[in-house]
């Protein structure tokens, strides 16, 4: 039977005797850190792609003893990042029981825990605090005051402690220095006003602070980091020079370079198995494509490459298709249900509150540029399974007022004389599986093309995969499409003009 381990001691007498030794939090975490990368224990367990650009960097700064800042666009994981540094605490610390600020009992600092030292001796209550509790952070907006980071004089706690205003106990103490001997966090420095932020020069350079005009200066044991967004620095605020000089390093983040490692965070991320009464089978093919969906909206000319497309678009974007699937599923009444590639166009209210566009996207409009990139993303994945539409990759045809023309490959002609002859297919929200399948296997032609070249593992890929081939002849202009109250028509392209020009 394993003993059970013997509980934290609970007075300053305990506490010595114990051979507990006080230490800075910078020596703790960075003497952590060393621990965790000796063993081969991940750092920053969810932080994916970084492994040899932040990382690194943030490593040199923890070992260091730096206090640092983590600068990069929205959506690029720096505030979890600053979250996951308390992992680098210490499981528990000891505190003076009660203190305000987390006062180390072998060497208190406010004046409350001095007098306590002195009133109780070796009794003096210890507490122990565990790494939540000891980090805190703040979001900088325009509101906030100097007495809501470092504390002001309480007029009505002096009042009934009847204590003179200048006297150290008549202080309530704010963020900061409740912080103490712990990690402070600021999100978004730029948004914090310029007199505000002076309220840190102190904190970072001198390591103590002061309230109003009163003699109280209080020794801090702090790690100080910050996140920014470099387009905050010239839209809507910025950081004032003497800050930057004291913050020691600053660490460049970045998007996933790669689609695997952003299809890696968006399965740690995304809200996909519901347990519901519907099962929803997300293919990788559309995982894939909601990836793509993001990357070109990230290369898009209608999108502002200052402002970037947050990794949150694709994280949205795929709890919106599971959603639109698992509807499907309620309607139906089958499950599992599989997704489908018409299930995509769902993400569309995901995507355009997350693309800042520029002035050319705005003329065409944020739910036109959030459907022209998931487009794109569909023409992406079908050219990687099957072969050029065109006789040369990237050549489109029926654009510039030219008519349709057949594709040079002869593959597709099949499928595409089909439309020409007058037929439609119909991809409805609601229709079961098996409808679905007939549905696209109307088309002549189509399912030996996804068998000859497509590589389906199973029957149900074969659906899935006629489905793009539709969804990759019209984004090659070859095919119309249609879509209207939760059908998706193909049809005829050159009838589809026609039919236009007379309407017009």
């Amino acid at each position: 039977m394993t003993p059970s381990p013997s509980p934290p001691p609970r007075t300053l007498g305990a506490l010595r005797a114990s051979g507990w030794r006080s230490r800075s939090v910078k020596d703790e975490v960075r003497a952590n850190l060393l621990a965790r990368r000796r063993s081969g224990a991940p750092l920053f367990p969810g932080i994916v792609g970084f492994d040899r650009t932040v990382i690194p960097a943030l490593e040199n700064a923890i070992l260091a003893r730096h206090d640092f800042i983590l600068l990069g666009l929205r959506g690029q994981a720096k505030s979890r990042i600053l979250r996951s540094l308390s992992g680098l605490l210490d499981p528990l610390l000891p505190v003076v029981e009660g203190c305000e600020i987390n006062d180390d009992p072998l060497a208190p600092a406010c004046r409350r825990c001095r007098r306590l030292l002195q009133e109780r001796g070796e009794d003096l209550p210890v507490a122990w605090l565990p790494p939540a509790d000891r980090y805190r952070e703040k979001l900088a907006t325009p509101d906030v005051t100097v007495a809501d980071l470092v504390g002001d004089v309480d007029p009505v706690k002096a009042a009934v402690q009847r204590r003179t205003m200048a006297d150290e106990e008549s202080i309530t103490y704010g963020i900061v220095p409740r912080t103490n001997r712990g990690i402070f966090a600021v999100n978004e420095l730029p948004d914090l006003p310029a007199r505000i932020q002076v309220a840190f020069l102190d904190i970072l350079e001198e390591r103590d602070l002061q309230i109003r005009g009163f003699p109280v200066r209080l020794p801090l044991d702090l790690l100080v980091v910050f996140s920014a967004n470099p387009e905050d620095y010239t839209n809507r605020g910025s950081i004032i020079t003497p800050l930057k000089d004291r913050i020691d390093s600053q660490v460049l983040t970045h998007y996933p370079r790669t689609v695997g490692e952003s299809l890696e965070i968006t399965r740690q991320e995304a809200w996909c198995r519901r347990g519901g009464p519907v099962e929803v089978l997300l293919p990788v093919l559309l995982e894939t494509a909601v990836e793509e969906a993001v990357f070109e909206a990230r290369r898009s000319e209608f999108v502002d490459p200052a402002s970037g497309v947050s990794q949150r678009a694709a994280i949205s974007a795929v709890e919106c298709l599971v959603s639109n699937a698992e509807r499907r599923g309620l309607l139906s009444g089958e499950t599992p249900v599989r997704a489908r590639v018409a299930d995509l166009w769902a993400a569309v209210p995901a995507l355009v509150g997350k693309l800042e566009l520029v002035y050319e996207g705005e003329q065409q409009g944020t739910e036109a540029v959030a459907r022209r990139v998931l487009g794109a993303s569909l023409r992406r994945v079908f050219e990687s399974r099957f072969p050029p539409v065109h006789g040369k990759p990237g050549r489109r045809k029926g654009q510039g007022g030219e008519p349709p023309a057949e594709p040079d490959d002869a593959r597709y002609r099949s499928v595409v004389r089909w439309f020409a002859a007058g037929n439609t297919v119909d991809v409805e929200d609601g229709t079961t599986e098996a409808a679905h399948r007939a549905a696209l296997g109307r088309v002549d032609g189509l399912l030996d093309l996804v068998r000859a070249h497509g590589a389906p593992a199973d029957a149900a890929e074969e659906t899935l995969l006629m489905e793009l081939v539709l969804e990759g002849l019209h984004q090659h202009s070859v095919i119309a499409r249609e879509d209207l109250d939760g059908r998706t028509t193909f049809k005829d392209m050159l009838k589809e003009m026609l039919a236009g020009m007379e309407e017009g």
